[in-house]
């Protein structure tokens, strides 16, 4: 099937942006049947809210975002004290 690019209106910012021919072939191979909903930029932003939790590192109490929510029954690390932790990480 040829597609061709098409304009649609972000539901979140309103903003216009272009759903490409590439774009579109790449949804209908992974078999989703609808068009996205919000522009590129609302889709990363929502990403990352969705992903990003505070925490304070158990080792030297800096305030960090974690791509996880804390449990409390696990200590979190910020990145330099996990990177120390870890090294091959």
């Amino acid at each position: 099937m040829a597609y061709q690019d098409q304009t649609l209106k972000c539901k979140e910012c309103g903003a216009d942006f272009v759903w490409t021919a590439s774009e579109q072939d790449f949804y209908a191979q992974k078999g989703f049947q609808n068009a996205p909903q919000r522009c590129p930029n609302c889709r990363q932003a929502r990403k990352q809210q969705k992903a990003s939790f505070e925490a304070t590192c158990a080792e030297c109490g800096a305030k960090c975002t974690v791509p996880f929510q804390p449990r409390g029954d696990k200590p979190v690390y910020c990145n330099a004290c996990y990177q120390k932790r870890n090294p091959r990480a």
